[in-house]
């Protein structure tokens, strides 16, 4: 029997999510509405009388103060058109799922499947639009047709059936699963027809060396004794896809560069082994706290002698721009894991966030299969909130950055940090040991058709072939319960080695793992489905969320599964590890995989490519000082990748756990720019850590060398500003690249990998020279949109995030300036540094002078700023980055509520003569700070035989102004007009 459970605000109430919509139809599409109010939709299938129904109505869906509800009577009235959104067939609907177990507990039955949960939503829009209109905003606001359906009804059609407009999805496959076999003896083009259209996204001479393994006498014996065809099964094939993918292979970072610069020719064998591992190693020699690098799902640094720091950041990019809320979820939870899965499995204490979008007002056609702006914003913020939020794990620090070249693929960096005992019953909880016998163990979430091709699909550009099966919708709720059931069960003792199941699923964790030990035995058959009708190559590769990997020793089980099962989380036996040097595969009994554990994981051949350097040039600019300077800052202030981000900020949770110290927003009012987070991970305890990153894909346009160094720079002088020390920095580096390779349709890739090159060189250098090593990253290529004639790539984009320490928490500084009478410094040098600023770009030119970094004279300030502040001397310290000293200046002040009178005359600066130049120049390594008076003396001590000078003081009141260079007033504006220009951009864009 069905039931449909409606649920609305009570009149009486407002409707939140309905006036957000109302908004968002308005900001996003353009159409104004009287109202849009909400009818949420709860579809009861099975073995319930109406009795139980309408006790679930009351009991678990309904709050009684706020809501009203029906049973098998429709809520919806007064409305011009009706839209009901519903998830396909066979996608996740994590709120069904969390309701039937809902259901469970009240009726306090078993309930076997016997009742099946399916949510809708009823969108009641009231206003003067037309059918086309309200199809418009259905199909480009409320749902997502990757995932969703949706229906709209007429108030007239209504009236005469008010029938439930959406039918229950349910999965119905006739499907019967199977094994088949692929003929690889084959000419070329037919073995690229294969990889395509599988979406493989195998090259050429990697299809050739699979088919010449399969074609070798000693394979195709084997394969005959254990009774399998001598060609590749779809499972192996597959397998092979997955694991040999850009995403989880890293081809081009670890392939064969032949690079050309200045006419001279050298051949740099993996781009990794060059210049990241091999700079941590130089690092490490010198240091004593890296504890794991490289080799697990996040790198781990010690913290004190009893914990250990976990740190991982991952990219989510291509999921993200077919589906921006699933994406970004599944981006958020999904790096939740890789601590979680890393060593014996870490407790997550907080999560960081960087985006990269084309700019929301955006108003030109979009081009085909993609999404406006405004929606892929929207949509992966509130992704991003849903996955952190709903974990219980403080979203502590971020960025956004704006370019058009972000329309074809949105770059979504999630981030997430924890901490890990050093042993746990005399066991070292870094390493990972797996031995033959143990037993394959998943626990979680099951397995359905969502991620299918997630991996090989985010190793190639977004086209019209992309497949909607690569997207995956996470669930927090469910892996919320999954790891706290795995903490548990970790300091119990009951397994011997976890990890997740990311790209690529069961193929990626169990291939992996697997190597510890030497082989495996699984049974696909066993793996617990969401639905029938998944062949065993889906089952093996998919990434349906909510799922980790686990090696049991046999003799705990049954302890395991008992404790699994107590705590509501699903725990299946899936097979066993073994030393038999093959991943083996079986289907109901009967082998379906059967791989060469080497060949697998070393038969990849290296992939070999061509770079060349030519710097590029652009015209100088040529433009007189503008004669309003507080005009141009307030522009400044106002533009894009400046702007307040307060407004994305609020929707997260920054407090949960009680961990933090230094919030993402600070000062008088709560709303001034934090440099970085602090948070004290043990609580009780004084010693903190601190939390930043650096990410400036402009600087690309000129030198992505200098971009490297400029990101690292501004990663470490952000952990500085707070109080962090510059010594005790690590750092993960995340490269999103677009396609490198030359072809056809990149015939510029030899300069883009030239582009490549110079950024690891970069990042080589400047960790080398600040001693902050790499310890975990992730490179992501390929990031293009290719349909027709339109080709969209994103700029050559690093992200560097860093996580330090800090003696002390209750020593920390915050960047507002605290009271009147204090002085004002710039500690470090300006110079003619405009190339690819801020404020070039607000004027429309490039210009070629990008800032460089002179790391020697950085470090020695760095660590002098960093005595400074656990002495006591310095009030506020706040980085100057972009746009300038005088946005530094401007943020300082109106965080803090006060004024300020600057001096440019007594700014330090190197080749400066122009006002503008001075103020906005985007020279790195420098800092802006307020000093007490009484501190004065002891302030410039710390800092002698460095840069630095007083160039003004903090004022009373709101007044804002600049003398120029030749004694004459520049900018003389109050702190409210600047911080409401700061302030008004994002309003009512998210």
């Amino acid at each position: 029997m069905v039931h449909r459970i409606e649920v609305a605000f009570s009149p009486r109430f407002r409707d939140a999510v309905g006036e957000s919509t109302l908004l968002k139809i308005k900001n996003h599409v353009g159409i104004s509405l009287d109202s849009v109010r909400v009818v949420e939709i709860y579809t009861l299938d099975g073995d319930l009388s109406p009795a139980e129904a309408d006790l679930l109505r009351e009991k678990l869906y309904t709050d009684p103060v706020v809501h009203c509800s029906t049973v098998d009577k429709p809520l919806a009235d007064d409305f011009d058109y009706l839209v009901e959104v519903g998830f396909r067939p066979g996608v996740t609907d994590n709120v069904a799922r969390t309701s039937a177990e809902g259901i469970h507990d009240i009726l306090d039955r078993e309930l076997d499947g016997s009742v099946k949960v399916y949510t809708s939503r009823q969108y009641l829009l009231k206003g003067e639009i037309t059918r086309d209109q309200a199809d418009q905003i259905a199909s480009g606001i409320l749902a997502n047709d990757l995932i969703q359906r949706w229906k709209v009804i007429t108030a007239d059609q209504w009236k005469r059936d008010s029938s439930p407009p959406l039918s229950i999805p349910e999965v119905h496959s006739e499907h019967k699963p199977e094994v088949r076999y692929y003929d690889l003896d084959v000419a070329d083009d037919e073995l690229i027809r294969i990889s395509r259209e599988g979406v493989l996204a195998l090259e050429l001479d990697e299809m050739l060396v699979i088919k010449n393994h399969y074609a070798a006498a000693e394979v195709k014996a084997e394969r005959e004794r254990i009774g399998l065809k001598p060609m590749p099964s779809d499972v192996e094939l597959e397998v092979l896809a997955q694991t040999w993918s850009e995403h989880c292979k890293h081809k081009i970072f670890s392939g064969i560069i032949e690079y050309t610069e200045n006419g001279k020719t050298e051949i740099i064998d993996s781009l990794f082994n060059t210049y990241i591992k091999q700079g941590t190693e130089k690092i490490g020699r010198d240091i004593d706290w890296l504890v794991s690098v490289f080799h697990d799902n996040a790198g781990i640094i010690k913290f004190d002698d009893q914990w250990n720091l976990v740190f991982k950041v991952e990219t989510h990019n291509s999921p993200s721009a077919l589906d921006p809320y699933g994406g970004a979820l599944t981006g958020i939870v999904g790096v939740n894991r890789d601590p979680a899965g890393t060593g014996i499995g870490a407790r997550l204490i907080f999560n960081t966030d960087i985006f990269c979008f084309a700019e929301p007002d955006y108003n030109q056609p979009v081009p085909k299969r993609l999404m406006h702006p405004k929606r892929i914003f929207d949509g992966v913020r509130l992704g991003v909130e849903h996955g952190g939020n709903k974990s219980g794990i403080p979203t502590v620090n971020g960025a956004i950055v704006f370019d058009q070249r972000y329309l074809g693929k949105p770059l979504v960096f999630c981030g997430t940090g924890g901490i890990l005992p050093a042993s746990i019953n005399g066991v070292d909880t870094a390493e990972k040991v797996v031995l033959p016998g143990d037993l394959i163990v998943m626990s979680g979430g099951r397995i359905g058709k969502d991620g299918i091709h997630g991996a090989t699909f985010s190793s190639t550009e977004l086209d019209e072939n992309s497949p909607v099966s690569a997207v995956q919708i996470g669930d927090p709720i469910t892996q919320k319960k999954m790891l706290d059931f795995l903490l548990e069960a970790r300091d119990q003792g009951l397994f011997r080695c976890i990890t997740d199941n990311g790209a690529g699923g069961l193929s990626s964790s169990v291939g992996e793992t697997a190597r510890l030990s030497g082989g495996c035995e699984i049974e696909l058959g066993a793996a617990p489905l969401k639905y029938a009708g998944l062949d065993p190559w889906e089952i093996f590769i998919s990434e349906a969320q909510e799922r980790m990997t686990l090696a049991v020793q046999p003799e705990n089980i049954d302890q395991f599964l008992a404790l699994s099962k107590l705590r509501g989380v699903e725990s299946t036996v899936l097979g066993k590890y073994s030393d038999s040097g093959r991943l083996h595969l079986k289907y109901n009994g009967k082998t379906a995989a059967y791989i060469d554990m080497d060949f697998l994981h070393e038969g990849l051949p290296k992939l070999r490519m061509k770079a060349r350097w030519e710097p590029p040039r652009f015209a100088e600019p040529d433009f007189a000082v503008p004669g309003d300077l507080a005009a141009e800052l307030m522009a400044l202030l106002a533009s894009f990748n400046i702007c307040s981000r307060e407004t994305v900020v609020r929707q997260y949770d920054h407090e949960v756990q009680g961990k933090t110290i230094v919030k993402p927003l600070t000062g008088a009012e709560n709303d001034g720019p934090s440099d970085a987070a602090v948070m004290m991970p043990v609580l009780g305890t004084k010693a903190g850590i601190v939390v930043s990153n650096g990410i400036n894909p402009f600087y690309s346009d000129i030198d992505t060398y200098h971009m490297a160094a400029c990101v690292i720079d501004e990663a470490i002088r952000n952990i500085v500003a707070v109080g962090g020390d510059p010594d005790t920095i690590a750092g993960i580096d995340n490269f999103c690249w677009p396609d490198p390779i030359a072809s056809d349709k990149t015939p510029d890739g030899e300069y883009k990998l030239a582009q490549l090159v110079r950024a690891a060189r970069g990042l080589y250098d400047y960790t080398i020279a600040y001693g902050v090593p790499c310890i975990s990253g992730k490179d992501s290529m390929k990031n293009d949109y290719k349909i027709g004639a339109v080709q969209i790539s994103v700029p050559p984009t690093l992200l560097f995030s860093a996580i330090g320490k800090i003696p002390d928490v209750t020593k920390a500084v915050t960047m507002d300036a605290k009271n009147a009478g204090d002085l004002v410094y710039v500690v470090g040098a300006t110079s003619d540094e405009l190339g690819s600023s801020q404020y070039f770009k607000l004027k429309g030119h490039v210009g070629n002078k990008v800032p460089k970094v002179d790391a020697a004279s950085a470090k020695k300030r760095y660590r002098a700023i960093h005595a400074a502040i656990m002495e006591g001397s310095v009030a506020s310290c706040h980085d100057c980055s972009d746009g300038g000293l005088a946005v530094a200046l401007a943020e300082t002040a109106f965080a803090g509520g006060l004024g300020m009178k600057i001096d440019l005359a007594q700014v330090p600066a190197e080749n400066i003569d122009r006002d503008d130049y001075l103020l906005f120049s985007e020279s790195q390594s420098r800092f802006a700070v307020t000093v007490a008076p009484d501190k004065k003396d002891q302030f410039e001590k710390m800092l002698a035989g460095n840069t630095l000078a007083r160039i003004g003081e903090v004022v009373a009141g709101p007044r804002f102004s600049i003398t120029g260079l030749d004694g004459k007033t520049v900018v003389d504006t109050t702190i409210t007009v600047l911080k409401e220009h700061w302030q008004k951009t994002l309003r009512g864009v998210v």
